[in-house]
């Protein structure tokens, strides 16, 4: 593990694995480093990759008070301190990348899986109030009860699949990390694509979506892929709001070689 220091003074941490021109891989909502685990080896052999922990995740530092323009300069931190000409990103962290590039951060390619901006008309829009009310609960010790407005109120979630999750392995990581989806409502903003910046953005980009993925974030790709000058979609066949490993890193190492 090794750390930057991003413009506030906030420790980052990532670690790299690989050869070749580096790749740095933007996490979604909670999730830390360690998420990237299944996807790096199979990336390993064309690619230095780089994960790192978010602010506020894993060993990197969380500097009060929160602002998207902090995470910029965070990713930018990163991609400064390991030479990276590509970035991939997921969910939440495609906003971040995609608002990244939008307001300058270098890179010379970008993939992003599921930018879940939403396309008016696709399905309801998250209340203005969501980061506040999810910032009140983890004050008051809630952590299950920000997620359930996390995973209700904001991404739309039936309750009943909550309860499902809420069985599985992965639910006390996600309680730890609970804090952080603050984050991930303040990146998201009103939602809506944010069409003028994007249509600004001149570096070539991927846009990926799973055609067994929700059916209005499909909407939203192709409204990110309408706006955008120079990108390119990849709809992976079968494929759920996070993509099988095997089937995400080919198209990944399609788009960032082609040069």
């Amino acid at each position: 593990m090794q750390t930057v220091r991003s413009r506030d003074g906030t420790p980052i941490a990532y670690e790299t694995s690989g050869r070749g021109p580096a790749l740095v891989l933007v996490n979604g909502a909670l999730a830390d480093r360690s998420a990237a685990a299944p996807l790096r080896p199979l990336l390993d052999a064309r690619f230095t990759v780089v994960a790192y922990d978010r602010r506020g995740r894993g060993d990197s530092g969380d500097t009060p008070p929160y602002a998207p323009e902090r995470e910029i300069e965070d990713l930018a931190a990163v991609i400064e301190a390991t030479s990276a000409p590509f970035v991939f990103a997921h969910s939440s962290g495609a906003i971040l990348a995609l608002r990244a590039a939008a307001s300058g951060v270098p890179m010379r390619r970008l993939a992003v899986n599921e930018p879940p901006f939403i396309v008016a008309g696709t399905r309801p829009i998250p209340p203005r109030d969501i980061g506040a009310r999810i910032a009140d609960l983890v004050a008051a010790g809630d952590r299950e009860g920000a997620l359930r407005v996390f995973f209700v109120d904001d991404i739309g979630l039936p309750p009943a699949a909550l309860e499902q999750m809420k069985k599985t392995a992965v639910w006390p990581r996600m309680v730890a990390l609970a804090h952080t989806t603050v984050q991930d409502a303040e990146i998201a903003g009103d939602s809506a694509v944010p069409v003028a910046a994007l249509e600004k953005l001149g570096i070539p980009t991927l846009v990926l979506n799973g055609t067994a993925s929700f059916p209005w974030i499909a909407e939203s790709a192709r409204a990110v892929l309408a706006a955008l000058p120079d990108a390119e979609p990849a709809h992976l066949e079968g494929q759920p709001h996070s993509p099988a490993p095997e089937v995400l890193a080919p198209a990944l190492e399609r788009f960032f070689l082609l040069d």
